[in-house]
């Protein structure tokens, strides 16, 4: 399916050696933020406790945020979740409060401060199992603040998460290497890798430059995003190749520049699409999906121009050429049997 086709092909390695200084340069300050700013990780990765109240009517987060402060929580993270009463804590390991006994100490302070006294009661959830709900109700029996959900993360399984993910991220490299060096060839196993690897330095760079919260949604968005942007480079190469069997007498640069014109239409399509998506969950998928879909949106940007000038680019530049693809055609003479 095509919008448009464009009958002239666009010179895009003619500018290859500009666009990739650019993408360096990009590269080498996302590299640099990194090592000064490092990610902010969530609670997920550094060990913490996670809380989800309600409030009857809209809940004054400054204010929350300023009695978390007076119990020792230096930057708490106070957001709203699906509408103004709904406010999720995600508040990091401190000596002072810890596990369970902090969130109790912390649900007391939040109650204190809205005028209220903390009651709790045992109830059944909906498997049969007892639990203990906290809420907190004024003199008048009003309740003003109830406690919805606690997760608590310990320090140890933070780090292992962190082991976990940078594991996964290198076997989905070592994955996809092995996956186009046998559908294609080594040079492009090795051009994919480097420009995924750039997209990938990028979103990190971002998150590093305005400590955006790294979490594990973010992680995973960035896990898509290695495979979105594979996926492009395999539509492009997989032209090329097609590319090399028909343009027989075009040089590796023209053969490159066809395969990428030819795509353009579906990638606007592909890419477009996508991106309606993703920007919907950034809109309207709250404070849980906001970073996910920032850093999807990040990594189809930079993958798309990745795919075109960066892997493309590398490939060419490591001398890909028509053998590399396409077996010579072997000829038998018929009077003699000689190979030509």
């Amino acid at each position: 399916m095509e919008f448009f086709r464009i009958k002239k092909d666009i010179p895009f390695m003619r500018h290859a050696l500009i666009f990739n200084v650019i993408s360096a340069l990009t590269f080498v300050a996302a590299v640099f933020f990194l090592a000064k700013n490092h990610l902010n990780l969530s609670v997920e990765f550094t060990g913490g406790t996670t809380m989800e109240l309600r409030y009857p009517g809209p809940a004054n987060q400054e204010k929350i945020r300023a009695e978390l402060v007076k119990l020792g929580y230096e930057q708490p993270e106070v957001t709203s979740f699906g509408n103004a009463q709904e406010i999720l804590l995600k508040l990091p390991t401190v000596k002072k409060v810890t596990g369970n006994a902090g969130s109790q100490i912390v649900f007391t302070a939040l109650c204190k401060a809205e005028g209220g006294e903390a009651r709790s009661a045992e109830v059944i959830d909906a498997k049969g199992l007892k639990a203990t709900k906290s809420s907190c109700f004024t003199a008048a029996n009003a309740e003003v603040l109830n406690l919805q959900k606690i997760d608590f993360v310990g320090p140890q399984v933070g780090d292992e998460l962190t082991s976990n993910g940078v594991n996964a991220l290198i076997m989905v490299i070592i994955l996809v290497m092995s996956y186009l060096a046998i559908r294609f060839e080594w040079k492009y196993a090795v051009s994919a890798i480097v420009a995924n690897l750039h997209d990938v330095v990028i979103i990190l760079g971002f998150f590093a430059f305005f400590q955006w919260e790294f979490s594990l949604a973010v992680l995973a968005g960035v896990l898509a995003v290695l495979g979105y942007s594979v996926n492009e480079s395999v539509v492009i190469f997989d032209r090329i190749r097609e590319n090399f069997r028909k343009q027989r007498k075009s040089s590796v640069e023209e053969v490159i520049n066809g395969a990428i014109t030819s795509t353009i239409s579906r990638t606007i399509i592909t890419h477009g699409c996508t991106q309606m998506m993703v920007l919907s969950m950034l809109f309207f998928g709250g404070t849980t999906l906001k970073f996910f879909a920032v850093a999807l949106t990040i990594g189809i940007c930079f993958g798309i121009y990745s795919s075109v000038f960066v892997a493309a680019a590398i490939a060419m530049w490591l001398g890909v050429k028509r053998e590399d693809l396409i077996k010579p055609i072997v000829e038998k003479n018929e009077t003699d049997g000689a190979v030509v």
